[in-house]
């Protein structure tokens, strides 16, 4: 395990700090830390957020992240003013649109997809447009009932871009993504649980993310991840292609020495002493 595993770190991955980061007892605490702006997303985020995910990405003995929101706020979605100051309006941006995919503006989100281990988000205040997306690609949403989350890129004359076809149809049908992103409305966190955005409400959802995270850092950091993967790959596969890969991963934890200790531990009732992958596996 690296020094930063052992203990609580503050990591500011840019000169203009926009994210900051804990790591302790093999779980990252990760902060959108622009409260001022209720964390909306300027280049400067965009940057932050994209390498602290890609960075996350080869923290060994890395096990579960939980992703929120410094002060009132989750993230409010993106600063138009800031964004399309920075060049000239929004095609002008460093990291153009049709860059090879994903591009500049959808990497805030689906590098937390990448991310070989679970993300738990923890939603409060407002929730709203890219910050919704990158909410969206977490694996788990805790949100506050009084939270308010909106597609909001239709007010601006936009449609979601930040990787939403890669999360949303997998949680809700068609005609409620249609209807979220046609009148982009703002509906509150007890909404989102019956529209099946969050997974579940709490009053404390940064305290509920850190205790669930801990729960699952507390399990085999290899069927975890290909628990992950097999979902994430299998969710809307053919037949042949799902079963293939549930037998396939099952194949690569059978009879592993994380594998024995997992059974040890159920047996024994004791807390189990797993081996973290090495990075990148």
């Amino acid at each position: 395990m690296s020094e930063q595993s052992r203990g609580a770190i503050a990591w500011d991955p840019m000169s203009e700090e926009r994210v900051r980061v804990e790591i302790e007892d093999h779980v990252a605490v990760v902060m959108l830390a622009r409260p001022d702006k209720h964390n909306a997303l300027d280049l400067a985020m965009f940057d932050a957020i994209t390498a602290t995910a890609v960075s996350l990405r080869h923290e060994p003995g890395l096990r579960a992240v939980v992703l929120h929101g410094e002060g009132k706020s989750f993230c409010s979605g993106l600063d138009f003013v800031s964004v399309a100051a920075a060049g000239e309006g929004l095609t002008g941006l460093t990291g153009p649109l049709d860059e090879p995919s994903p591009n500049y503006f959808q990497r805030p989100a689906y590098e937390w997809i990448r991310l070989p281990v679970p993300v738990i988000a923890a939603i409060h205040g407002n929730c709203l447009g890219g910050g919704l997306q990158i909410a969206l690609a977490a694996d788990i949403r805790i949100c506050a009932p009084d939270a308010k989350l909106s597609v909001m890129e239709g007010k601006w004359g936009l449609i979601p871009d930040m990787s939403i076809t890669r999360t949303l149809p997998r949680l809700v049908g068609i005609d409620v993504a249609k209807e979220l992103t046609y009148t982009a409305r703002t509906f509150d966190g007890n909404e989102a649980l019956r529209l099946g955005l969050v997974t579940r409400l709490d009053d404390a959802p940064l305290d509920a993310a850190r205790e669930l995270a801990a729960e699952i850092a507390s399990k085999s950091p290899d069927a975890i991840r290909r628990a992950k993967r097999l979902f994430d790959e299998a969710w809307t596969g053919t037949p042949d292609e799902t079963l293939s890969l549930e037998a396939q991963l099952q194949k690569q934890l059978v009879g592993t020495p994380n594998q024995f200790a997992a059974v040890t531990s159920g047996l024994s009732k004791q807390p189990a002493e797993f081996i973290d992958p090495p990075v990148g596996g």
